[in-house]
């Protein structure tokens, strides 16, 4: 670290900051945020230039590491040749290709995509293939999950602080159920979760799909018993309901699968993935069966749900370099293995009253804490030791981890010394 955090050119950037941006985006104070001026692997430097190691992956976006080369050769090569196409109406090579890779790393019987520009558009493509497929207009989902904040995937997105401002729009548009919770071996069975969950939806004959995160993310980073997804997929084949599994944050390799619902052998109607997709790039999907997503008419000049950016070429080069690096790394492998290591340099952190709980799978962990105030100082403290961490859970207690994939051992140890460091500070 060079300076005080934040130092004097983030500071002064962030009041001008202040005069132009929307008051709700960046929160700000004396002590938080710092301004990013550039990213490399696993390290973040700041406009003043210190040095910040990584645990959040930026949103969980930066799986194959920040800037990583790559994905930045491919961008640039694309972006002489074309950087924009024309969505639905002439398509780009590029984009063919990209479809072809979907269809080849996702579970068997995942045939056909829509290419969106965020998570929660592909959570809202979802919601309407699933009206279409049924003739259903309600969806189910669970408390505490997170879809996205537009007002489409708002309806199935379970927690209260982002829904009640809208209430009036949304309150009735979703039926929420309760995700079940394994602390222990005595709490990994699913069997009452799963009978719960087939007694709410037996109740309502207009739910169409049930959408939900094989772990939950923003949610706190929430583990349901061994067998629950599982469950699930039956429950909505006997009730002849869709199935929609949100991949937007556990998707390539996070959790030491490819896809988090294959450590299942769960294969959904409609597959939401996004976040490290494009490898800092906007970009996200839709991949469904051939039964579901042929619930669409078949174009004729005029698409039912279509944006200017679909299957931007940038993107989609970079979506095509990212998949190649998780491949060529083998980093899903690598996450599997790094999660196991977790599990103990982690369990180190036990020992701070303030940590009721720690959890985790992979990559992809959360620490959660007594109040939202104790993980708000600890992340503010982190800060000023150079290392970048995010809160999560409903309440804002738990802390997030979910580093690069590509984060060496030596920085992921030295990282998790920092947050011990940062839980003992007062």
């Amino acid at each position: 670290m060079r300076g005080p955090v934040p130092g004097k050119r983030s500071t002064e950037l962030l009041a001008r900051l202040r005069l132009h941006e929307s008051r709700n985006v960046t929160a700000i104070d004396e002590r938080y945020p710092i301004v990013w001026e550039s990213a490399l692997g696993s390290v973040v430097t700041d406009v003043d230039g210190n040095e910040y190691l990584d645990l959040t992956s930026a949103f969980g976006v930066a799986a194959i590491g920040h800037s990583n080369p790559y994905v930045a050769s491919a961008v640039a090569d694309q972006v002489v040749r074309l950087a924009h196409g024309m969505g639905d109406v002439h398509p780009t090579e590029v984009r063919i290709e990209l479809l072809e890779r979907i269809a080849a790393i996702v579970p068997a019987g995942l045939t056909r995509t829509y290419l969106a520009t965020s998570g929660s558009e592909a959570v809202e493509v979802a919601l309407k293939t699933a009206i279409l497929a049924t003739g259903k207009p309600f969806h189910a989902s669970f408390r505490n999950g997170y879809h996205g904040l537009s007002l489409g995937a708002l309806e199935v997105t379970g927690i209260e602080r982002f829904r009640t401002p809208f209430a009036g729009a949304i309150a009735e548009n979703a039926l929420f159920l309760e995700y079940p919770r394994a602390r222990n071996a005595a709490d990994d069975d699913p069997a009452a979760a799963l009978e719960g969950v087939r007694a709410s939806l037996r109740s309502r004959g207009d739910i169409g799909a049930l959408v939900v995160e094989p772990i939950q993310g923003r949610g706190g980073v929430i583990l349901p018993p061994t067998g629950f997804l599982r469950g699930l997929r039956e429950i909505c084949d006997e009730l002849g309901m869709l199935l929609v599994i949100d991949e937007i944050w556990t998707g390539f390799g996070r959790t030491g699968t490819m896809f988090a619902c294959e450590r299942e052998a769960v294969v959904p109607d409609l597959l939401c993935i996004g976040k490290a997709m494009g490898g800092g790039l906007p970009i996200a999907a839709l991949v469904g069966t051939e039964a579901a997503m042929n619930a669409w008419p078949l174009s004729e000049g005029e698409a039912l749900h279509t944006s200017t950016f679909l299957g931007n070429p940038l993107a989609c080069a970079a979506a095509l370099a990212t998949i190649g690096e998780i491949e060529r790394h083998d980093l899903v492998t690598r996450a599997k293995h790094l999660g196991v290591t977790m599990v103990s340099r982690l369990g180190s952190l036990h020992r701070h009253k303030s940590v009721l709980d720690i959890r985790g799978r992979g990559m992809m962990w959360g620490i959660e804490l007594e109040s939202a105030a104790s993980a708000h100082a600890v992340v503010v403290r982190a800060l000023s030791l150079g290392l970048l961490l995010l809160q999560a859970g409903p309440e804002g207690n738990v802390i997030s981890i979910t580093p690069p994939l590509v984060m060496s051992e030596r920085q992921l140890f030295r990282a998790i010394d920092l947050l011990d460091r940062a839980l003992g500070m007062r």
